[in-house]
């Protein structure tokens, strides 16, 4: 034993000074202890400790700046653990227990298991702990106490800083490191998201082409042939550094993903959706996806940079399944809206070579693939051409003065409106008291014996699941009627989308979407358009008959109306 000890004070041990200082440690902290864990105070405190060590040399120096002791996959960390492994340190020093880490286990693991059998001594300046010196019973229960603790601390940590995160995100502060292209952080706020006039006004574009017809890709090459910078390289450009593992170039272009990321973001209508991932806990740091129904979304939070139609329309857009030809940079007008009559699959354009000429015709995509319906081909002008003229037919149905718009100020149709929210509100009620009349019954079934405790459960389940969907309907339909009363319902706004093409004269793919919900081609003769927004336009003719008014269509689609003679 003596001559271990003799040895031992002759070794001479190559040490790595070891720091760590974590973003918990400056946000949370106060400003005292910030100067105590200072990454420069932790290095003096160790070299002062070791001035009269002369059995300890100094052969590196690791630092993990901004590195949580929640786990130990740290970068500096990591290197050091390389340098033991080759032999070239033999001695781990720092400041204290919990600078090495917090994490209980792994934290036990490397001081009392790892570094004895590679032969790493181990020292712990302010917690008086060296593992040379061999372990008292006191250590025994002191150190592994004081990991417990380290770890308890940083456990408690996590927990104020996701209940703090959670709590801006409720208010609608906006708590990402980087702001959305488009946007920026208002320079009296950091929480609040301001418009970015140059970037806005690419994102605007971004959706005007999209609306146009033209794919992710032809936005993207249209955007990199005119010069515009990228998201990543805009926010360079204004000194904002953002690492990219993905980018292939010198320099990041715009991609048609980056563009369908812009025109999937709903942050540009003014909503602001955050907390949609989270990780298990403080020491597993994987991104989990949250449940959409755990999501925080705050409507109106900032001004917007497309309205939520415009946003509407484009991710309609991004659902039809269609695709631009080689040749061309935008989708036909009427590409993923006609589908086959019959059968129900989309129409697909085909070109037919004849008499040195190219014609260009609809045809059904099954009868293409499979010949399993008819080819219900038709012209791809005369299905335009018909098209067009049944929307111009139904904008002036919609918009004659003399036939809707003269009765939608003399209708009573605020009166009209609550009837029928009403009517919907007392059978949502009676839903609910009947499903709970029928759970209170099932109690008295299950004493009795004609239920089994398995069956009382999962219907006593089903009646309150379902008893509480009525009462979430019967205040949802509250909230309607008080908005009608309070003029606030938009219920008629839809007319406005028909008016502003009352004077159409071409059918151009952003007409198309924004006022056709699907077109039926069962024939040449025989094309059946159904536009968006029918059942209100349906509703809006019912409720034109029930004040007294006669609504018939005539040949040619359009409507008459007029007042019933009072006898």
């Amino acid at each position: 034993m003596k001559m271990n000890q003799i040895n031992n004070s002759k070794k001479i041990y190559h040490a790595a000074i070891y720091v760590r200082l974590s973003k918990e440690d400056g946000d949370v902290a106060t400003a005292g202890k910030r100067e105590s864990n200072s990454i420069s105070n932790q290095k003096n405190l160790i070299k002062n400790f070791l001035k009269d060590k002369k059995d300890i040399v100094v052969v590196s120096e690791r630092v993990d700046d901004g590195y949580s002791g929640s786990n130990f996959e740290r970068p500096a960390f990591q290197m050091m653990l390389e340098d033991i492994k080759k032999g070239i340190v033999d001695c781990v020093v720092v400041k204290d227990l919990s600078r090495f880490g917090r994490e209980y286990i792994d934290a036990g693991k490397y001081i009392e298991r790892l570094f004895p059998a590679l032969g790493v001594r181990f020292i712990a300046v302010n917690d008086h702990y060296d593992s040379l010196e061999g372990k008292s019973q006191a250590d025994e229960i002191v150190i592994p106490f004081k990991n417990l603790i380290n770890d308890a601390y940083c456990r408690d940590i996590s927990i104020k800083i996701r209940s703090h995160l959670e709590v801006k995100r409720k208010n609608g502060e906006y708590i990402g490191a980087f702001t959305p292209y488009g946007y920026q952080k208002d320079s009296d706020n950091k929480n609040k998201l301001v418009i970015d006039v140059y970037a806005a006004g690419i994102v605007k574009e971004i959706y005007r082409m999209k609306l146009s017809g033209m794919s992710q890709t032809a936005i993207a090459n249209a955007l990199n042939k005119q010069g515009v910078l990228s998201p990543m390289e805009y926010k360079h450009s204004l000194g904002i550094r953002i690492q990219d593992n993905f980018k292939t170039h010198e320099q990041a272009e715009w991609s048609a993903m980056s563009v369908k990321r812009i025109l999937e973001n709903e942050v540009y209508t003014g909503t602001l959706v955050q907390g949609k991932r989270t990780t298990p806990n403080h020491k597993v740091k994987k991104l989990m996806k949250k449940p959409e129904t755990d999501w925080v979304r705050i409507e109106k939070n900032h001004e917007a940079i497309v309205s939520e139609r415009e946003f509407a329309l484009v991710q309609r857009l991004l659902g039809i399944d269609t695709r631009t030809s080689p040749n061309e940079e935008k989708v036909y007008p009427l590409s993923g809206l006609a589908v086959c009559g019959d059968c129900g699959a989309m129409m697909i354009k085909r070109d037919v070579p004849a008499g040195g000429k190219v014609y260009a015709y609809y045809i059904c995509s099954r009868h293409a693939a499979t010949k399993a319906c008819a080819a219900h081909r038709i012209p791809m002008g005369k299905l335009e051409e018909t098209v067009l003229e049944l929307v111009k037919i139904h904008i002036e149905n919609i918009l004659d003065m003399k036939k809707i718009m003269d009765f939608i100020h003399e209708v009573p149709f605020q009166e009209l409106d609550i009837k029928e929210l009403e009517i919907r509100k007392e059978a949502k009620e009676k839903e609910a008291v009947r499903c709970r009349e029928l759970r209170d019954y099932l109690y008295e079934d299950f004493r009795e014996g004609i239920i089994s405790k398995e069956d009382y459960k999962e219907l006593h389940d089903g009646y309150t699941e379902k008893r509480k969907k009525a009462e979430e309907a019967v205040r949802s339909i509250d909230q309607q009627i008080s908005e009608v009363l309070e003029s606030k319902s938009d219920k008629y706004h839809w007319l406005d989308y028909f008016a502003e093409h009352q004077n159409i004269q071409e059918l151009t793919r952003t007409v198309a979407v924004e006022l056709i919900d699907q077109i039926l081609v069962y024939d040449k003769k025989h094309i059946e358009v159904r536009f968006n927004f029918d059942d209100c336009y349906q509703s809006l003719l019912r409720q034109i008959q029930s004040v007294g008014c006669d609504v018939s269509t005539g040949m040619d689609g359009r409507i008459e109306i007029q007042k019933r003679e009072v006898v």
